[in-house]
């Protein structure tokens, strides 16, 4: 009866070990937070450009706030991060480096268009960084990273990682290019929901943004409207133009973060 106690046992014990390893293994292993940086543009002393009413940064602000509601809301496993909740002034060097001390999986600038007087314009746009700045983003990282060079034995704990050296930022030249590669697909997704909701698209551009330059995750800068444009204006300050334009700005993040999966 004893030999029989224990054998149940143990078959009862191997059986949860089993129910248990099962479980594990069903659970997502390494399972990271996905963190967006949305950087409402311009602020404080800077309002942006103006409109005979509105002021780019409240437009901004206003979006940036929205889309950061629709995400804490609805994707509770998304960690959001903002460069400003308020009328304040952030450098631009600074709202980079929020996002990548934050380690940031994808960094959202918003901001919003204008054009000289008379000038007229309606749409919206999405820039990521050109490739014309990436010799930058290089220069960047090499100031960045000297820093090591203070550290006690750098050479074998970076496995000879020369923080001057170009070559050895060739890894970071192929992180580049996939940066590059993600910030056009998550641009492509922002104007492809715009135009879900009746804004004329205009389309997808690379420029030299130095609020881009210095992030070092996907990135990517939209230029709602033109303030500038009667029209336009209307719209953006209006709340059905804040309600539209941050839930387009929302579905793209999603469907970004869903196709990362």
């Amino acid at each position: 009866m004893k030999v029989k106690s224990y054998l149940s046992l143990l078959l009862l014990a191997c059986a949860l070990c089993v129910g248990t390893v099962s479980a594990w293994a069903s659970q997502p292993q390494n399972a990271k937070t996905f963190t967006v940086v949305l950087d409402a543009g311009h602020g404080g002393k800077d309002p942006g450009a103006l409109g005979k009413k509105g002021k780019e940064k409240n437009i901004n602000l206003a979006v940036t706030l929205a889309v950061g509601k629709l995400i804490e809301q609805n994707l509770k496993d998304v960690k959001v991060v903002y460069t400003r909740k308020t009328d304040v002034f952030v450098e631009l060097n600074e709202r980079a480096a929020i996002a990548n001390r934050a380690k940031a999986d994808l960094f959202v600038s918003i901001h919003t268009n204008a054009l000289p007087k008379r000038a007229q314009g309606r749409g919206s746009e999405t820039y990521t960084l050109g490739m014309h700045r990436a010799a930058d983003n290089l220069d960047v990282a090499k100031r960045e990273n000297s820093a090591i060079m203070l550290e006690k034995d750098y050479e074998s704990r970076y496995e000879g990682f020369d923080p001057k050296s170009a070559e050895s930022y060739i890894i970071f030249e192929f992180m580049q290019d996939k940066n590059m590669e993600q910030s056009v697909k998550v641009a492509t997704m922002v104007q492809k929901q715009f135009r879900s909701a009746g804004r004329p698209d205009k389309g997808v551009h690379q420029a030299g943004f130095l609020v881009l330059r210095a992030t070092s995750m996907p990135s990517c800068l939209i230029e709602l409207g033109y303030i500038t444009t009667a029209s336009e204006e209307a719209y953006l300050t209006s709340q059905r133009g804040v309600d539209e334009l941050s839930k387009s700005i929302y579905e793209a993040i999603k469907n970004y973060k869903a196709a990362q999966q």
